[in-house]
């Protein structure tokens, strides 16, 4: 199955996890670090993003959920509709709380925040 813009809708999570997170004006945001999946439903609950250090000290994590990325090979990153500032206020912690446990919190927060709609 091939997406919109005529790539396959499979990736694998290794070409995923590192790469650039831009805004619509093509600043960099920050980068995904980790995907959490819902193993239940068999779904992405949301990507890590993290952003806001360097080094990763000071570093932000992030659940942003999946359906708000969208990749664009012409900048060779995901790009999101959010600003910085936005993402500066939304739902964030630790790498390690973002990643354990069921998820559902940091997804439920994520989507109201982001005013996704939900598939759940």
């Amino acid at each position: 199955m091939t997406t919109p813009s005529g790539h396959t809708s499979a990736i694998g999570a290794t070409k995923v996890l590192g790469t650039v997170v831009k805004d619509l004006s093509g600043n960099r945001i920050g980068q995904i670090e980790d995907i959490v999946l819902d193993k239940q439903s068999n779904s992405v609950m949301y990507a890590v993003v993290g952003f806001g250090g360097f080094l990763g000290v000071s570093e932000k994590y992030h659940p942003l959920p999946w359906s708000a990325l969208d990749y664009r090979p012409e900048n060779d990153a995901y790009v999101v509709p959010y600003t910085k500032d936005q993402l500066k206020q939304a739902p964030a912690d630790s790498l390690e709380a973002l990643t354990k446990g069921d998820g559902t919190a940091y997804r439920s927060q994520s989507y109201k925040y982001y005013n996704v709609p939900t598939d759940w």
